[in-house]
C-alpha cells in the first residue's frame, strides 16, 4: 500500500517528467515558429548553468561522507558497478546502436557513466530500500564523476569531438569550483543559523527547484538549436532503443552482483538504483561548459534523462514484487 509520502514522491516524480517534457515542446515551437527569440534563448545559457551547478551541489550532504567507513564494503562494489562495469557497458550499447552517429555516442557514454546524485534516493526510499546508505553514496558519486569526467571524454570520444589538452579541466574548474565553494559554504551556514526542521525544508525547496531550472536548461536547449535537432529527428528511435537497453543489462547486472554477494533486501534496492539512476542534469550542465555548441550530444542527454523516470518507476514495482524472494 503507498502512504501519502510515497504518493506524493510519485506526484513529484511525475510532475518532473512534465516539466521537462514541456520545456523541450515550448523550446522546440519557440525555435521554430520564433528564430530570433530561440536564438536569443539558446545564447544566454550561463545563468541557467550557474543556478543548476550551484543548486545540485547545495543539495548534496558531504557530511554523509563521514559514515562512509561502517558500508566500505558495499560502497566499494557499487563504485565498482557505477564507475567501471556500467561505462564499459554503456560504451558498447551507444557504439552498438549509434556507430553511424559519433556526437549521439558520446552524448549517451557521458549519460551512461554519470551514477544519479538526487533523484535515484526518492525511488530508494520508494521502493524500502536503504536510503541513509544512500545518502553516504551521494556525495561519493558527485565527487568521483566530476573528477572522472576529462579522462572519461578522452578514452570515449575517439575524437569525435575537438578537445584541447588541459582545456576541459581548467573550464571545469572556472565553471564548477566557484559554485562548488559558494554552495557549501551557503549549506553549512544555513546548517548552523538554522534549526533542524527549518534546514530540511530550505534543503526539500532547492530539491524542488531542480527540475525547474533543468527544465529550463533544456528549453533554451531545445530553442537555440532546434534546426539541428529536427534534422537528425529519425536517430531519436535508435537512442531510445540504446537507452532500453542499457536499463535492461544494468538491472540485470544490479541483481547479479547482489546476488552474488547476498546483499539483504535494502541494500539490493539501494544498488539497483544507483546502477539504474543516472546523473543527467549535472551531466549536461558540465557538457555545456567542456563541449559548447553540441546540440546534438545535448539532446541524446536530454532524452536519456525523460525515459528514466518511468525506468525507475517501473524498477520500484519489480523491487517490491521480489522482496520476499531475497536473502534476509
Amino acid at each position: 500500500m503507498l502512504n501519502s509520502s510515497m504518493i506524493e514522491r510519485l506526484l513529484g516524480v511525475t510532475m518532473t517528467s512534465f516539466i521537462l517534457i514541456t520545456g523541450i515542446i515550448t523550446g522546440s515551437l519557440l525555435g521554430h515558429l520564433v528564430p530570433a527569440t530561440g536564438e536569443l534563448l539558446g545564447d544566454h545559457v550561463d545563468y541557467t548553468l550557474l543556478a543548476l551547478v550551484g543548486l545540485l551541489f547545495f543539495g548534496v550532504r558531504f557530511g554523509a561522507l563521514f559514515q562512509a567507513v561502517r558500508s566500505l564494503r558495499f560502497l566499494t562494489i557499487a563504485l565498482l558497478a557505477n564507475f567501471v562495469a556500467v561505462p564499459l557497458i554503456g560504451y558498447g550499447i551507444a557504439s552498438l546502436f549509434l556507430s553511424a552517429h559519433p556526437l549521439f555516442i558520446v552524448g549517451l557514454v557521458i549519460y551512461f557513466m554519470s551514477p544519479c546524485t538526487d533523484w535515484f534516493l526518492s525511488f530508494t526510499r520508494l521502493a524500502g530500500g536503504n536510503v541513509a546508505l544512500g545518502t553516504v553514496l551521494i556525495p561519493i558519486n558527485m565527487t568521483v564523476q566530476l573528477l572522472l569526467y576529462p579522462f572519461f571524454l578522452q578514452w570515449f570520444t575517439q575524437n569525435t569531438v575537438q578537445l584541447e589538452a588541459g582545456a576541459i579541466g581548467t573550464n571545469l574548474l572556472q565553471w564548477f569550483l566557484l559554485p562548488l565553494l559558494v554552495a557549501v559554504t551557503a549549506h553549512q551556514t544555513l546548517r548552523w543559523l538554522l534549526k533542524p526542521t527549518g534546514f530540511e525544508c530550505v534543503l526539500e525547496r532547492a530539491d524542488q527547484a531542480t527540475p525547474w531550472v533543468t527544465a529550463l536548461l533544456v528549453l533554451q536547449i531545445f530553442a537555440g538549436n532546434i534546426a539541428v535537432i529536427l534534422e537528425h529527428l529519425s536517430v531519436f528511435i535508435w537512442v531510445l532503443l540504446a537507452v532500453f537497453t542499457f536499463f535492461l543489462l544494468t538491472f540485470l547486472l544490479g541483481e547479479g552482483i547482489s546476488r552474488l554477494f547476498q546483499f539483504r533486501y535494502p541494500e539490493h534496492a539501494l544498488l539497483t538504483m544507483t546502477i539504474a539512476a543516472r546523473n543527467a542534469p549535472l551531466m549536461l550542465a558540465v557538457t555545456m561548459v567542456a563541449l559548447p555548441d553540441q546540440p546534438l550530444i545535448y539532446a541524446a542527454l536530454v532524452i536519456g534523462m525523460l525515459v528514466e523516470f518511468p525506468h525507475l518507476t517501473a524498477l520500484r514495482h519489480l523491487l517490491l514484487s521480489t522482496c520476499g524472494r531475497l536473502p534476509p
